[in-house]
């Protein structure tokens, strides 16, 4: 589909998702709904969500169909009768979030296998105006990926294949319901790494990331997928294959739409395709566990690492005492790489480089400078990839 063709009418969309917002900013999950074409679906009189010190009474929007034997009729001839799930406990799952603080009523669970059927099942709910919901790995700690009543759920986590991979350019290309550790691996076996990386690793999906521009835990070193993602497919609402899967990195061509998906959470469509540029896997990593005894002291280090390790600094983490405790008390085998003394915050600090010997120097010269100076109370630097992996999970396993 010509992207000048559709650019007005989403330019058009995503300006009134942005008043939306506006108008509701006290709800989140509300706003979302409100912005996505097709609207929400069922009633639920008692639903209220509330943020800061107003609360918001969410009613199903009457002017929106509900499901019946027609609809689902069509939808096992477009998606096989495996593909179409009503099974209570399977719905069940997908009706709750993460944090398990928000839970929809949906009856009706889609799986569609590729862009096509996609298309077919977003055209023919946009006909009917039925409610639709998209979801991925439904990782999210916001609610965004549950129903708020009864939408239909189209979950792309079948649409998982790697469909292309340049060495040369380091230009993946996959669709969206690629769980991201699985990518991962595939890149680390290739040489490459992946530019996003998060605790929930392994069960979201980078159609998901891309939709809700997840930051991760290499943000400081590689930036937003604004700056990764280099071309994506989506779904509109009625159906219309957007076409954006370009793999050329200096494209200067025109309007660059992909950014309009990127971070909008569905509102304007479903991406089904992604593109993304992925950076060769460098031979020397190095980790640090920090602590301090103020938030100062944090933000003055931060300062610190981006002036003296500079291309090397790929991650820079941080836990306060209450994460901490959380994760000690509460998840098997993780321990303090520190002393037994409680200390106010811990920082984890990464570089990535291509000379060990000169990137463990640098760094080293770093936490000697920043103990004596009085930013670092204690701090660790891992000596083997097992004490390294354990300095993770404290930062990573704390959404769980």
């Amino acid at each position: 589909m010509d992207k000048y063709k559709v650019t007005h009418r989403l330019l058009r969309q995503s300006i009134k998702s942005l008043v939306n917002r506006q108008l509701t900013s006290n709800n989140p999950i509300y706003r979302f709904i409100s912005a996505f074409p097709l609207g929400n679906g069922g009633r639920n009189p008692q639903l209220y969500r509330s943020f800061g010190s107003l609360a918001t009474k969410v009613e199903r929007n009457p002017s929106f169909s509900s499901l019946n034997s027609d609809d689902l009729s069509y939808f096992k001839g477009v998606l096989g009768e495996k593909n179409v799930v009503q099974d209570e406990d399977r719905l069940e799952t997908a009706n709750i979030d993460w944090m398990h603080k928000y839970k929809g009523f949906s009856k009706l669970l889609l799986l569609p296998r590729n862009t096509e059927e996609v298309s077919k099942i977003l055209e023919y709910c946009n006909s009917r105006r039925l409610a639709v919901v998209p979801q991925g790995g439904n990782t999210g700690l916001v609610g965004g990926s549950v129903p708020v009543f009864d939408e239909v759920i189209i979950n792309v986590g079948s649409m998982n294949k790697i469909i292309a991979f340049d060495k040369v350019s380091g230009i993946l290309v996959c669709e969206a319901g690629c769980i991201l550790e699985n990518l991962i691996s595939y890149l680390d076996n290739q040489g490459f790494v992946m530019p996003l990386d998060l605790g929930a690793k392994g069960s979201c999906q980078i159609g998901g990331n891309v939709s809700t521009n997840a930051g991760g835990l290499r943000f400081v070193r590689y930036g937003s997928l604004h700056g990764n993602v280099l071309g994506l497919e989506a779904v509109l609402a009625n159906g219309d294959v957007l076409d954006m899967l370009g793999t050329l990195r200096k494209d200067n061509t025109g309007y660059d739409l992909k950014h309009l998906f990127i971070g909008s959470e569905g509102s304007l469509g479903i991406v089904t395709k992604v593109s993304i540029l992925t950076p060769p896997k460098l031979s020397s990593v190095n980790i640090a566990f920090l602590a301090c005894e103020d938030y100062l002291s944090c933000q003055k280090l931060l300062s610190e690492a981006k002036r003296k390790l500079g291309e090397i600094l790929s991650a820079f983490e941080f836990l306060d005492s209450h994460a901490m405790d959380l994760v000690l008390n509460h998840l098997e085998g993780v321990r303090n790489p520190l002393s037994s003394a409680v200390h106010n915050f811990y920082l984890l600090i990464e570089t990535t480089g291509s000379d060990e010997s000169y990137d463990k120097e640098k760094l080293e010269a770093f936490l000697l400078h920043s103990m004596e100076s009085g930013l670092i109370s204690d701090g660790v630097l891992a000596q083997d990839i097992n004490q390294a992996s354990s300095f993770w999970r404290i930062r990573e396993d704390q959404k769980h």
